[in-house]
C-alpha cells in the first residue's frame, strides 16, 4: 500500500518550525507543534503557544483563515512525544547544531510509527551527517525539506535525498508537498546551501562588495539589480534587509565552512566594516532599527533614508530608475559605474551557477527553478545567459568569450554548450543537457500552465486584449493578455463573441492565464480619456457591454469555471461573480474595487453580491427553521430582514475589501457554491479543467432571478453609517459621495420591498450610478491620480 500523509508534526517552533505548522494547516492537515519545556515555566507548552500567538499577529499572514490555527496542537518534547505515534510526517525545524539534531531524532526513533516520514528543514548540515549512526529504516525514511521563509508564500521547497532512503517516501513526499502544500518541489544534491542559498547568498555578498568597489549607492544597485535582471524591486539591499543583515554573515560562514577550499564563495567572502557596526548598533534591516533602507519620523511624517556605503551614514532617499534597455546585454555593457556594477555583480553570479551543475543539480531547469522559486527571480540563471544574446551571436557564446577576455575562467557547461541556447523551443520546451543533447520539459500530470497547451499552436479567435484557446478534451480558455490583464473593449467584444464560438463548438469554458495576476480590473486609461472627452455615451455603451458579457457568461447553455490567482481587481472579481464554478489558487486576492477611484461596481457586482448575500441569509435562516420547526417555508421576502445582509454587502463594496487568500472569498461569498481551493499554483488551470468537463454532464443553465429590495429604509441606514464615519475622520468628504452612490444602488434605488426587481433593473441601476460617478470631478482626480501614482487618493 502506498504510503500517505494525514497527520503532522513539526519539532521546534520557532520562525520556521511555527510558520511550517501553519502552512501545513493550510492545506487542512492536523499538526502536532512540539517544542522543550522552558526553565521554570508554569505553562510547559509556553514555547509552541507562544509561538501560535505570535503567529495570529504577524503580517502577511502565515494562515490562509483564523480558523486554520485550531489544526495546530501545541505541546512539549517531554510530555508528548510519544504522540508522534499518530503522524506519518515528522518535521525536525531546530537550531542548526547537528547533536542538538541527533538527540531529537533519537527521541523520534523511540516513538515514530514503522514507516512514517521524518525530514530535517537543514540548509547548511549534510544528510549523510544528520543520519549517521541511526538504523536503516529511520535512514529509508529520512529526507531533507527545505522550506523558503515564509512559507505560505514562498513556492519552493527544495528536497535531498539519498542512496538509502526508499521510494515510497520520495514518492509520497513529492506528492503531498505538490498537491497539498503547492510546493515546487526541487531535487537538489547534498551540498552545502543546496541550490537556491548557495546562490543567492553569493549574488548577494559580490552585489554588496561591488557596489562598495564601484562607489554606486543603494539606490542605483537596487534599480539595476531589480526589473532590468526580472528580479523584485527589493533588488540587494532591500533584500539584506527584509532577510535581517545580522543573519547574512552567519548563513554565509555556515556555508563557506563546509564548502570546498577552491569554491569561489571563499574567495570573496568577507565582512566588511560597515556591516559589523551596523549590526553592533543594531541596524540589522526590517526588524531592527534599520538597515540600508530605513523610515524617519519628523513631525508626525514619514521620509525615506538609505544608507550611504562610503560614508556609513544615512542621507535621504533619491530617486532612481533603471534606464529601460531591450537587450541584457546593452544593460551589462553600459559604460558608466552602474553598468560595471551591473556587469560585475551578473557575470560573477551567472559564472559562479553555471560551474555548479553537476555539484549542486543534476541538470540546469532544476538550477533556474530553485532561483525562480526561491527567490521569485523572473529568469533563473541559465535563462538570464540566454537572454544576453542579439542576433550576432548566441548569449552563451557571447558571455564566454567575453569571460575569456577578461581572463576569468569558462565554466565547462558553457563550453560545450558553444553557440547553442541552454533552452530552446520544440513541441515541449527543451533544455541543453549535460550530455550535450537537448531533452524535453514535460509537463507532470495535472500540473501545467497555459503556455503548454498554447506551445506550438494558433489560438481559435485572438485580438490585442484576449484570446481564446482550445484546451483540449471540449474545453476552451479564455486569456486576458494585455498589460496587468486589465480588461478594455476588446476583451469584452471577444468574451462575448467566445461565448457564441463555444455554444457551437465545446462543452465548457474557462477563464484563467498563466498571469501573475488574474486581473487588475478595468483598463481606467480609457475611461479617463474618454472621460476627458466627455463622451459620456461612449462610457454607457462600455457599461453596457460589459454587462452584457457577464451576463451572457451567466446564462451560457454551458458551465462557465474561472481559474483565478493573484490579484483580482474590479471588473475581474465581477466576471468571476458570474462563473458558475471556481477553481482558485490559494493566493487570490480578491474584491471589488472601484470606489478607490471613485466609482461604483458596474458589470455586475453590486447585483451579485446582494443576491449572494440575501440568498446566504436566507437559507441560513430557513437552516435554522428547518432544525428548530420554528416555521414551515415561506417566501423570505415577507419574512426575512434583508438589511444584514445588504449591509454586508455594502461594507465589503464601500471599503473595498479586498481577500487576504481563496479562503477569505469563501467566506465573503465570492466563491460559488461550486469552488476548489488549490494549493500549487501550476493546478489551477488543470482543477478548473476537470470541473468545467464534470459541470457539463447534463448542465442547465441557471433560471433568472429576481429580489425585493427596502429603497429609501436602507437607504438611510448606510448613509447614516457613512456620514458617522466622515465625522469621526475615519471617511473623507468624497469617501461619503462615492459610499452614498453605492447605497443608492444596493438600496434598489426608488424601489420598494414589496416590489421585485430583475437582474436587468440592478444592471441598469448600477450602469446609470456609474456613469454619474465618472462626470463627478473629484472622482475623476482619483482616476488620475491611481494611473500616476499607482496609490488611491484620500479627496
Amino acid at each position: 500500500m502506498a504510503k500517505s500523509i494525514q497527520k503532522v508534526a513539526v519539532i521546534g517552533s520557532g520562525v520556521m518550525g511555527a510558520a511550517i505548522a501553519a502552512h501545513v494547516a493550510n492545506a487542512g492537515f492536523p499538526v502536532l507543534l512540539l517544542d522543550i519545556v522552558p526553565k521554570d515555566a508554569s505553562d510547559r507548552n509556553a514555547l509552541a503557544k507562544r509561538a501560535l500567538e505570535k503567529l495570529a499577529k504577524a503580517n502577511p499572514a502565515p494562515f490562509t483563515s483564523p480558523k486554520k490555527m485550531a489544526l495546530v496542537t501545541p505541546g512539549n518534547l517531554e510530555d508528548d512525544i510519544a504522540k508522534i505515534k499518530e503522524v506519518d510526517w515528522v518535521i525536525e525545524a531546530v537550531i542548526e547544531k547537528l547533536e542538538i539534531k541527533k538527540d531529537v531524532y533519537r527521541k523520534i526513533n523511540i516513538h515514530r510509527k514503522e514507516g512514517a516520514i521524518v525530514s530535517s528543514n537543514t540548509s547548511t548540515i549534510p544528510l549523510a551527517n544528520l543520519v549517521e549512526g541511526m538504523p536503516a529504516d529511520f535512514q529509508r525514511n529520512f529526507v531533507i525539506t527545505h522550506f523558503f521563509n515564509p512559507p505560505r508564500y514562498m513556492r519552493l521547497l527544495e528536497l535531498v535525498t539519498s542512496a538509502q532512503t526508499n521510494s515510497d517516501t520520495q514518492k509520497c513526499i513529492r506528492h503531498f508537498c505538490d498537491v497539498h502544500l503547492g510546493k515546487g518541489v526541487v531535487d537538489c544534491k547534498d551540498t552545502p546551501g543546496f541550490i537556491a542559498n548557495r546562490i543567492g547568498c553569493f549574488w548577494l555578498e559580490i552585489g554588496l562588495l561591488e557596489a562598495m568597489r564601484l562607489n554606486v549607492t543603494v539606490e542605483e544597485a537596487d534599480a539595476v539589480m531589480g526589473k532590468p535582471m526580472g528580479i523584485p524591486k527589493t533588488g540587494v539591499f532591500g533584500l539584506m534587509d527584509m532577510i535581517g543583515i545580522d543573519l547574512l554573515p552567519l548563513i554565509a560562514k555556515e556555508m563557506s565552512d563546509h564548502l570546498p577550499k577552491d569554491d569561489r564563495f571563499r574567495e570573496i567572502y568577507k565582512e566588511p566594516p560597515l556591516i559589523t557596526r551596523m549590526i553592533k548598533e543594531g541596524m540589522t534591516g526590517r526588524k531592527g532599527s534599520g538597515g540600508f533602507y530605513r523610515l524617519k519620523e519628523d513631525g508626525g511624517k514619514k521620509s525615506k533614508e538609505v544608507m550611504d556605503l562610503a560614508t556609513g551614514e544615512y542621507r535621504p532617499e533619491k530617486k532612481v530608475k533603471a534606464e529601460e534597455k531591450k537587450e541584457l546585454r546593452a544593460t551589462l555593457t553600459a559604460a558608466n559605474p552602474v553598468g560595471s556594477f551591473a556587469w560585475g555583480v551578473m557575470s560573477e553570479t551567472l559564472s559562479y551557477a553555471a560551474s555548479l551543475v553537476p555539484e549542486i543539480a543534476d541538470d540546469i531547469k532544476s538550477v533556474d527553478e530553485a532561483m525562480k522559486l526561491g527567490y521569485n527571480w523572473k529568469y533563473g540563471p541559465f535563462e538570464l545567459i540566454d537572454r544576453m544574446g542579439t542576433k550576432e551571436s548566441s548569449g552563451p557564446k557571447w558571455f564566454a568569450e567575453k569571460l575569456k577576455l577578461e581572463g576569468r575562467k569558462v565554466p565547462p557547461i558553457l563550453e560545450k554548450v558553444g553557440d547553442g541556447t541552454f533552452y530552446k523551443e520544440a513541441e515541449y520546451k527543451q533544455y541543453f543537457d549535460l550530455s550535450g543533447s537537448y531533452k524535453d520539459i514535460k509537463p507532470v500530470d495535472g500540473a501545467w500552465m497555459l503556455a503548454d497547451y498554447k506551445r506550438g499552436k494558433k489560438p481559435i479567435k485572438k485580438n490585442g486584449s484576449a484570446a481564446l484557446w482550445d484546451m483540449g478534451d471540449g474545453v476552451a480558455c479564455f486569456e486576458f493578455t494585455a498589460k496587468m490583464n486589465s480588461l478594455d473593449p476588446d476583451v469584452l467584444t471577444l468574451l462575448t463573441e467566445s461565448v457564441e464560438i463555444v455554444k457551437k463548438d465545446y462543452k465548457a469554458l474557462v477563464i484563467g492565464n498563466d498571469g501573475d495576476d488574474f486581473s487588475v480590473g478595468a483598463n481606467i486609461g480609457v475611461l479617463l480619456y474618454v472621460a476627458n472627452l466627455a463622451a459620456w455615451k461612449v462610457i454607457d455603451g462600455i457599461i453596457k457591454q460589459g454587462q452584457d458579457a457577464v451576463m451572457a457568461l451567466k446564462y451560457a447553455p454551458f458551465p462557465v469555471v474561472g481559474a483565478p490567482a493573484g490579484r483580482v481587481f474590479g471588473g475581474g472579481c465581477e466576471i468571476l461573480l458570474h462563473c458558475d464554478a471556481i477553481a482558485a489558487h490559494v493566493e487570490t486576492y480578491c474584491g471589488l474595487v472601484e470606489v478607490g477611484v471613485g466609482l461604483v461596481p458596474g458589470w455586475g457586482g453590486c447585483k451579485e453580491m446582494l443576491f449572494r448575500q440575501i440568498r446566504a441569509r436566507y437559507n441560513e435562516e430557513r437552516a435554522i427553521a428547518k432544525m428548530g420547526r420554528m416555521f414551515s417555508f415561506i417566501s423570505p421576502v415577507k419574512t426575512m430582514n434583508t438589511m444584514p445582509p445588504i449591509l454586508k454587502a455594502f461594507e465589503y463594496i464601500s471599503t473595498a475589501k479586498v481577500s487576504r487568500s481563496a479562503e477569505e472569498m469563501k467566506s465573503m461569498l465570492i466563491l460559488p457554491a461550486k469552488h476548489k481551493i488549490v494549493m500549487n499554483r501550476k493546478r489551477v488551470l488543470s482543477e478548473a479543467k476537470a470541473m468545467a468537463l464534470e459541470l457539463a454532464k447534463g448542465y442547465k443553465a441557471p433560471e433568472p432571478q429576481t429580489i425585493n429590495l427596502p429603497g429609501k429604509t436602507a437607504r438611510a441606514a448606510m448613509y447614516m453609517g457613512v456620514e458617522s464615519f466622515v465625522k469621526s475622520g475615519k471617511a473623507t468628504k468624497h469617501d461619503e459621495v462615492v459610499s452614498k452612490a453605492v447605497a443608492q444602488v444596493l438600496s434598489g434605488g426608488d424601489t420598494s420591498i414589496h416590489k421585485p426587481m430583475t437582474e436587468q433593473q440592478v444592471l441598469d441601476l448600477e450602469r446609470e450610478v456609474f456613469v454619474k460617478m465618472v462626470k463627478n470631478p473629484d472622482s475623476l482626480a482619483r482616476i488620475e491620480h491611481m494611473l500616476e501614482t499607482g496609490k488611491p487618493l484620500r479627496n
